[in-house]
């Protein structure tokens, strides 16, 4: 049976269609981007040590290529301070046209990574490793910058230039110097000017301010130098004529660098707008297609950026028409402007990069890594990224991530405390243990064993999901040495891994159930009672459930009880069967004073004064507690809906049995069933079976006394109480809604009813 329902809504990563109304905010969007982004991409080359073309060209591919094929609509793709480490590590080893071709390369293999459906794969990495990585290279960016922008060489690796920062303080040029730091105040003052100033960017207002300033030094200063404009530095790459092996690495870490940047700087865009979401593959495609282009083309490697991609969302950008066009700018701007970049000084680029660089450093990551325990990933990721190179850092970030997860997943929780003694004064002992019980347990759980005392009575509590073979044999092991001395063990399993399973087979993580871990399971679940007639086991099951509830419950429960004690306010007058499969708190999610529950068999509301307890309970919610929802709950597989139809149509005798005078009020039921009554007739089409079709229908009939009682009449009609009909599914464990029109499923999307099998 097909229930109404709300049609999905794919996200596919396209972009809206385009209108006339698109273009103003696209066109002005670009402009500031183009703005951001050509200082920047001038600055990293420079960092990486590549042409300073090949920032330009980079830009220019990354928005016009990228911004075309990628998945991201408004993310905007350039040169990245991320790869400016690994850039420059391999123009020193291998030049730069072969550095172009390492950039081709990686564009294959970003290409290979979408069509593999791989893009969602990046989302895995932790983001402490991320963010330590870009804190890294900010660092390293920085350390090698203020060399430049005191006037003075940097060092290819971190520890020289730390030793050489005296060298060039004492040798700085103040020119220089006195050029970089400006750019830094001009870009801290910006910030703090009023709005109408800062829609123009900070970096871009530095470097030109403080470039026509320096114009009157002349040529006592450094500055960018570019033979050609950009058509003419245009080169091609070439293939190196050894060392493959550094090659393919070299390949295959730039790919995954670029990817994984470009896909966390989309994941950043789609939080900061609502329009189209991200298609990773598509994403990765587009980044890999602009990659290929720029390497041919002698540029640097592309990857979506966080600053432009951010600027353009704040910009009001509606497509991916912006991140086009801003591409087109830098393009005219590099052909035609090409003389006015050679009036840059050098060190006003490096007083750039160092604020980029400091951006990068964020302190609230370190932060948030030390309030989710993960200082040293960070620490030994940033460290090594500084002081070594950024794919060692990454993957001893990864590692150690990879490892702290283990530690965290597989190990389990085991402790034991003393409770109180027993009747004959020996010591009682309760052993707890939670989580996952491999042999990394092994241990914790021999140390807290061993400190039980000889003779003692202990309770050993396992709630697991995993349980080995190893785990196993040592509590087994354990109970038959403590028992040899007088001591007495009981071990009880509340989780979904059992321990016999573990001994007789492979072990294998059970299922998560929160029925179980809340208390809610049966106790044939846990508890062995079979000693005994039938009276002494349910005794003794309900003693130790009690026990338990002592044990590890009542704590959980006793500040809310506490709240509840002077007084309830329930929300609900929920009336339901007494069958001890329909537990109404589970099935509702609801706590202690949220359901006024009423409980008879066949949840039966009657005819007025044919039941006091339901009129008396009636009465009582209504008025004095001001209960405004009233349930009725039917459920499968009804013992008292399976009598009633087999009920004979006349009395059987003058005397019934108490069973059988109850039922009797029924039998209109089933006289309005088995004349077909719609909700029968749905219930049929879904699969129920006969007493499931009564059962609906009785609910049905029982709102409808509800409805026309006396004592709710009115508020029913004018709309102060509400009534609704339920039936719970045990089999399926599912709610079902029941009204006049038919049936509606619960808890997910509507769809077609479960096929049931008859009875």
């Amino acid at each position: 049976m097909s229930l109404p329902g709300t049609a999905k809504h794919p996200t596919t990563g396209s972009p809206p269609p385009r209108t006339a109304g698109h273009w103003r905010p696209d066109i002005a969007a670009s402009l500031v981007v183009f703005l951001v982004a050509l200082p920047l991409s001038l600055g990293i080359a420079t960092a990486s040590g590549a042409p300073i073309m090949a920032g330009l060209i980079a830009a220019v591919i990354g928005g016009i290529v990228a911004g075309s094929l990628g998945g991201s609509p408004l993310q905007v793709s350039g040169p990245a301070a991320g790869l400016t480490v690994i850039v420059a590590g391999l123009i020193n080893q291998f030049g730069w046209q072969v550095t172009c071709a390492i950039t081709v390369c990686a564009g294959v293999l970003q290409i290979l990574f979408g069509l593999s459906r791989l893009g969602r794969l990046a989302l895995a990495i932790s983001p402490v490793v991320v963010q330590a990585m870009l804190a890294g290279i900010g660092a390293t960016i920085v350390l090698q910058q203020v060399h430049t922008l005191l006037g003075a060489q940097s060092r290819s690796h971190a520890w020289e230039n730390i030793a050489a920062l005296p060298e060039s303080l004492i040798g700085m040029h103040w020119q220089a110097a006195l050029l970089g730091l400006s750019v830094i105040a001009v870009i801290l003052i910006w910030k703090r000017l009023p709005e109408k100033f800062r829609k123009v960017p900070a970096q871009l207002v530095a470097v030109a301010v403080v470039t026509l300033c320096s114009l009157p030094l002349g040529g006592a200063v450094e500055r960018i130098n570019i033979t050609g404009n950009l058509l003419e530095v245009i080169a091609l790459p070439a293939l190196p004529t050894g060392g493959w092996g550094l090659f393919a690495i070299g390949v295959v870490t730039m790919a995954l660098i670029a990817s994984v940047e470009s896909l966390l700087s989309a994941v950043a865009v789609d939080r900061m707008q609502h329009g189209p979401r991200t298609n990773f593959n598509r994403e990765l495609m587009g980044q890999g297609a602009a990659n290929i282009s720029s390497g041919l083309l002698g540029g640097l490697p592309v990857t979506g950026v966080i600053v432009r991609s951010a600027t353009n969302v704040a910009s009001g950008a509606q497509t991916r028409a912006s991140a086009v066009m801003h591409g087109v700018w830098v393009l005219l701007f590099s052909v035609f402007f090409a003389p006015l970049i050679m009036q840059i000084p050098i060190s006003v680029l490096a007083g750039l990069l160092i604020v980029v660089g400091i951006q990068l450093i964020k302190v609230a990551d370190l932060l948030n890594a030390r309030r989710s325990g993960e200082t040293i990933v960070y620490l030994a990721t940033f460290a090594t990224v500084v002081f070594e190179n950024l794919l060692e850092g990454v993957m001893l970030g990864l590692a150690l991530s990879f490892l702290m997860v283990l530690w965290r997943v597989v190990r389990s929780n085991v402790h034991a405390e003393r409770i109180d003694d027993t009747p004959e004064g020996a010591q009682r002992w309760h052993v707890m243990v939670e989580g996952s019980c491999s042999f990394l347990s092994m241990p914790r759980l021999s140390s807290v064993l061993t400190g039980i005392p000889e003779g003692s009575e202990v309770i050993v509590d396992i709630e697991a999901d995993f349980i080995d073979r190893s785990v196993a044999e040592t509590l087994s092991a354990w109970k038959i040495r403590h028992e040899a001395t007088d001591g007495r063990v009981s071990i009880e399993e509340h989780g979904t891994a059992a321990l016999q399973k573990a001994l007789d087979g492979p072990p294998q993580r059970g299922r998560l159930r929160s029925a179980i871990s809340s208390g809610m399971a049966p106790w044939n679940s846990w508890q062995r009672t079979h000693a005994g007639n039938a009276a002494e086991r349910g005794e003794r099951a309900l003693i130790r459930g009690i026990e338990q509830y002592h044990r590890r419950h009542a704590r959980m429960v006793q500040p809310d009880m506490e709240e509840l004690a002077a007084e309830q306010n329930p929300r609900t007058f929920f009336l339901t069967c007494a069958d001890s499969r329909v537990i109404p708190n589970l099935i509702t999610s609801s706590g202690a004073g949220d359901l006024f529950t009423v409980r008879n068999v066949g949840n039966v509301v009657g005819s007025v004064g044919s039941d006091p307890s339901v009129e008396a309970a009636l009465e009582f919610a209504i008025n004095e507690l001001g209960v405004r929802h009233l349930v009725i709950c039917g459920h499968s597989n009804c013992g008292a809906m399976d009598a009633l139809l087999k009920q004979p149509e006349k009395a059987s005798s003058a005397t019934p049995s108490p069973v059988e005078g109850w039922l009797r009020r029924l039998r209109e039921v089933r006289g309005i069933y088995k004349a077909g009554h719609q909700v029968g007739t749905a219930a049929q089409r879904a699969g129920y079976g006969e007493t499931d079709q009564l059962a609906m229908v009785n609910v049905i009939q029982q709102i409808e006394q509800l409805a026309a009682h006396p004592m709710i009449a009115q508020q029913v009609n004018d709309g102060s109480l509400i009534l609704t009909g339920l039936f719970y599914d045990i089999g399926a464990a599912r709610m079902v809604r029941v009204t006049d029109e038919g049936l509606e499923e619960m808890g997910h999307m509507p769809g077609e009813l479960t096929a049931k099998t008859a009875g």
